[in-house]
């Protein structure tokens, strides 16, 4: 099992979009500052996770919330509850 995350910082309120097969472990990394790219913005909440199959599901997830037009309805969805 993989899951594709969303974490907001508490920090500057940005959302962070990243993937991993243990979320446990990777969002203690996270708040305890081991990863690099999001090491100034903690604290973090977990907003969001999707569940997915394999591996290759999980970059393709990735990716396609990374995207513009998917980030922005993403933000949207996270202040309103939902997500198409």
């Amino acid at each position: 099992m993989f899951y594709v995350y969303i974490l907001q910082s508490q920090k500057d309120g940005n959302l962070y979009i990243g993937r991993t097969n243990d979320l446990d472990r990777r969002l203690k990394e996270h708040q305890n500052g081991r990863v690099s790219s999001t090491k100034s913005r903690r604290p973090f909440v977990m907003r969001r996770y999707f569940s997915v199959a394999n591996e290759s599901d999980s970059v393709i997830l990735e990716k396609e919330l990374k995207k513009g037009f998917r980030r922005d309805e993403l933000k949207k969805s996270l202040n309103t509850g939902g997500f198409a």
